[in-house]
């Protein structure tokens, strides 16, 4: 097949959906499909080769308000032209921005089968910017979109669900995947946790993602203060960057800023921390969830998304009511004390369950189930 996927997000921007389309696009390459992958051009970025892409670069521009990210510009004329020359089998639409709006468009004029991915809700956003107003007329404009390809794809049955239940017409389940070969328990670094100055036995609580406001952020740090009352020597380190970085520095003084990680690099990161701290309610899923987990670093998060999904064991972290702020204070601090009783032990409980609650998602099972949806579009539209 000859697939056109169309992001206007990709790395190194460091989001879930970046790391999730390119998890999609080169586990379809390796499958020998041909990807035909489009997006904006990226500041001071030529066309780099990347082994089974065919990259197409088209102009952007930076999202308001959230630095580091950018947003396609319509480009019909250019799709247009180059779907009429060489015709795409299937096409997927991973967000719902302009460049999206176009892709969507272009698709429905040349008949080219086209589904949608719903990654991140950004009626939800919208009430953490000063904009709560809107989240009505947001959550109708994404329906709108996504009811116009042949089908949305969504990583849990959850959401799935619910979508159904609002009126969002031919949603499929594709569930998301971990690398589990980079992050890997065997990544802990005695060295890296002596910086963070976390001695032998120390817990270290951990948050891995986008310092912005919608994260809830603050209730994380209330909950590493409840833990550290019950155990003075943990500590709490914060890994990424963002808007809010400067003021959570300024408050909390005590907290372990790391910065943006990548790679094996962020994998060290995950597997030297001993519980994740995941307070968000704003997101579709939650792939850190899963690379926690991976990492053997058991979770407390509200009890959706990935956490729904995969959190079951509770050695493997715990899954609070959303909204319920005391419950998941309460719960960091069961699980601290609980990882506490084996800080640094390889074949702990709480990081055997974590590894295994992730053991099955593998980036090719999820590649191959995508062709599959894929292909099943063509045979429809054939029809």
């Amino acid at each position: 097949m000859r697939v056109a996927i169309v992001t206007e997000t990709w790395p190194p921007e460091i989001n879930g959906v970046a790391l999730t389309v390119q998890s999609l696009a080169l586990g379809l390459a390796r499958l020998d499909h041909t990807v035909e992958l489009l997006r904006p051009r990226q500041p001071e970025e030529s066309a780099a080769l990347i082994p089974g892409l065919e990259q197409v670069l088209l102009p952007g521009a930076s999202l308001p308000r959230y630095p580091g990210l950018r947003f396609g510009l319509p480009a019909h004329g250019t799709l247009q032209r180059r779907w009429s020359a060489q015709r795409p089998d299937a096409l997927y639409i991973a967000t719902e921005g302009p460049l999206g709006h176009s892709a969507l468009a272009v698709a429905r004029r040349l008949g080219i089968p086209a589904c949608t991915g719903f990654h991140t809700r950004f009626d939800d956003f919208a009430s953490h910017y000063g904009l709560g107003f809107l989240t009505p007329a947001v959550f109708a404009w994404l329906r709108r979109f996504h009811n116009r390809a042949a089908a949305t794809l969504v990583p849990t049955g959850e959401l799935a669900t619910f979508l159904g239940e609002c009126g969002f017409a031919n949603v499929r389940l594709l569930r998301r995947a971990v690398d589990t070969a980079l992050f890997d328990p065997a990544h802990r670094d005695e060295a890296l946790r002596a910086h963070w100055g976390a001695t032998t036995g120390d817990p270290v609580v951990l948050h891995v993602g986008r310092l912005a406001p919608e994260k809830n952020l603050e209730l994380a740090v209330r909950a590493f203060h409840a833990i550290r009352e019950r155990l003075p020597r943990a500590r709490f380190v914060v890994v990424g960057d963002g808007p809010m970085r400067a003021t959570l520095a300024e408050r909390h003084p005590d907290l372990v800023f790391a910065g943006l990680r990548r790679g094996e690099d962020l994998a060290r990161h995950y597997a030297s921390g001993d519980l994740f701290l995941f307070p968000s309610l704003t997101e579709t899923f939650g792939n850190v969830t899963l690379e926690a987990l991976a990492s053997g670093v058991p979770v407390v998060a509200f009890d959706y998304g990935a956490a729904h999904e995969h959190v079951h064991d509770e050695r493997a972290g715990s899954r609070v009511p959303r909204d319920d702020e005391a419950a998941f204070i309460e719960a960091a601090c069961v699980q601290a004390a609980r990882v506490a009783t084996h800080v640094g032990a390889a074949d702990s409980p709480s990081r055997l369950a974590a590894r295994a609650a992730v053991a099955g998602l593998s980036p090719t099972g999820v590649a191959t189930h995508f062709a599959e949806l894929l292909g099943e579009l063509v045979l429809r539209r054939a029809a």
